[in-house]
């Protein structure tokens, strides 16, 4: 029968003979694309066809499209520092061209990274693939993954894929990572009810199971340091009556939604109180008890679950909460924390927002003096009314808020100074319930273009900058296609039905 292989972003043509086992269908393949048999992989259904893969079972039909995945002919020479996917030097130069910030270049950390990639679908594999894609957002991560030594589950082969995406501009298809996920989480190679492939899986409990592997990776600044610990967790006080308390690690904070949940805020206030049921010494019967957590540390990436499930017995399954729950594109978490830590973290919070009104301003002033924002062709000066530069104005600062950072925050790697958060990555459900319909990654456009967003003090021209900071869109990532979304459209993520829903996000604490 006549199919179809696509290799390398083009459609090829190939018989394939039922009759004949697979390694002849391999040769055919290997004829049309160049690609040795040793490094061919050819997606089917239920993984990647091996020499003793039964014909029937597969049930191939004519005109079918199978993927290819391998390089043709000889592999490229190794370049001096290893590469992981590389498969087009002209890519690896421009990546290597790209600015590089200072203090970054050690942990193999590039300024720009390209949006444009995109990553296959493997067969319900749209949960990894956005999960991956939100997590691209925290560079202390990769920066972690690259200098540590720690080869747990999942870490070599995360390190290996943030690798490769860094250096090539052509699709990912994360066949070792999906492998390496499948061995340490079982529950993600659950076959799907008719049999046939892989099943979904939810992108939070992904999320959260892969952050989890990545506990024992120290920290790229401090190898005594846990980079998770540092970076990724709060840390809360959790008291109940009568007065008992206990401190908990906080992966990440968790939106309940009911029938009164109209906003994220709101919603994690709520679960933050919970109530249990335990025997009362002093009734000498069961008891209700209310549990409240207050917040004693917050890290530098604050990640918030939408708790949008909940187990139906009617149905056996978990059913989607479809409704509409609004989230911000800032958060201030001052409101959950303990009075301590808030006292703490106040004037830094609220001298950055003075800070960011001030500069947006400027900026305003500026693109007006460009002719960008209705104003005339008046050339561009790129200093304020007492003609100070903006880049001195920002050292200027920088500074001040150095200065007003409480010391033991400061000393605490990878803590917020402010608790004041901007959402940075989102992922999305779309569909009725958990183990059904379709998940899609979001993150904003100055996490990939933005070189302050990996270092504050990194130098950049003021129009290039102004540039950068006036747009605020983000990047739709929806398995191998990369789309502009715009920020007035952030609202309809908020949910009121079975379209894309807020699901994960992924928020990071201000700097200037």
């Amino acid at each position: 029968m006549d199919v179809n292989i696509k290799h390398a972003g083009k459609t090829l043509a190939v018989v394939l003979d039922v009759e004949q086992p697979p390694s002849a269908f391999k040769n055919a393949v290997y004829q049309a694309t160049g690609v040795p048999v040793e490094r061919m992989k050819i997606m089917v259904k239920g993984g990647v066809l091996k020499d003793d893969s039964d014909w029937k079972k597969i049930g191939p039909k004519p005109g079918q499209t199978f993927m290819v995945i391998g390089a043709a002919g000889e592999l490229p020479k190794p370049p001096e520092k290893p590469i992981t996917f590389l498969e087009d030097m002209e890519d690896q130069e421009l990546a290597e061209a790209l600015a590089i910030p200072s203090g970054l270049k050690k942990y193999g950390l590039v300024a720009v990274m390209d949006v444009e990639l995109t990553i296959h679908s493997l067969g319900n594999t749209c949960y990894m693939n956005a999960t991956i894609q939100a997590l691209r957002v925290i560079p202390p991560m990769q920066a972690a993954l690259n200098t540590t030594e720690a080869s747990g589950s999942l870490i070599p082969q995360l390190r290996d894929l943030y690798s490769s995406m860094l250096k090539t501009t052509d699709s990912i298809t994360p066949l070792t990572f999906l492998q390496a996920l499948r061995q340490a989480l079982p529950q993600f190679a659950e076959q799907s009810r008719g049999g046939v492939g892989y099943a979904q899986q939810d992108a939070e409990e992904a999320f959260s199971q892969i952050v989890n592997c990545l506990r024992p990776v120290t920290d790229a600044s401090d190898a005594n340091k846990r980079f998770v610990e540092q970076w990724m967790m709060a840390e809360g006080d959790a008291s109940l009556e009568p007065p008992t308390f206990s401190t908990e690690k906080i992966l990440k904070l968790e939106c309940h939604i009911s029938i009164t949940t109209n906003y994220m805020a709101t919603g994690i206030v709520h679960s933050l109180q919970t109530t249990l049921t335990k025997r009362s010494p002093a009734l000498g019967h069961e008891a209700s008890y209310v549990q409240t957590t207050r917040v004693t540390r917050l890290p530098s990436f604050l990640t918030v679950h939408m708790v949008r499930f909940a187990w139906r017995a009617d149905v056996g399954r978990k059913a989607k909460i479809m409704r509409k729950v609004k989230f911000p594109t800032t958060y201030d978490a001052l409101e959950i924390t303990s009075d301590e830590l808030k006292a703490r973290l106040m004037p830094v919070n609220r001298r950055l927002v003075e800070i960011d009104k001030g500069r947006a301003e400027r900026r305003k002033i500026r693109l007006r003096k460009r002719g960008l924002v209705g104003g005339g062709d008046t050339a561009a000066m790129d200093v304020d009314d007492q003609g100070e530069p903006e880049d001195v104005i920002r050292a200027k600062e920088r500074e001040e808020i150095e200065g007003l950072v409480d010391p033991a925050i400061k000393a605490d790697i990878g803590a917020s100074w402010s608790g004041l958060y901007d959402l940075v990555a989102i992922v999305t459900h779309k569909g009725a319930a958990a183990d059904s319909g379709h998940y899609i990654g979001f993150a904003k456009k100055s996490a990939f273009h933005d070189p302050t967003y990996l270092d504050p003090n990194a130098k950049v021209d003021t129009k290039t900058l102004d540039t950068l900071e006036a747009d605020e869109d983000w990047y739709k990532f929806d398995d191998d296609k990369v789309s502009v979304f715009l920020k007035e459209k952030l609202g309809t993520l908020d949910g009121g039905g079975e379209d894309s829903a807020a699901y994960v996000l992924v928020y990071r604490s201000r700097v200037v």
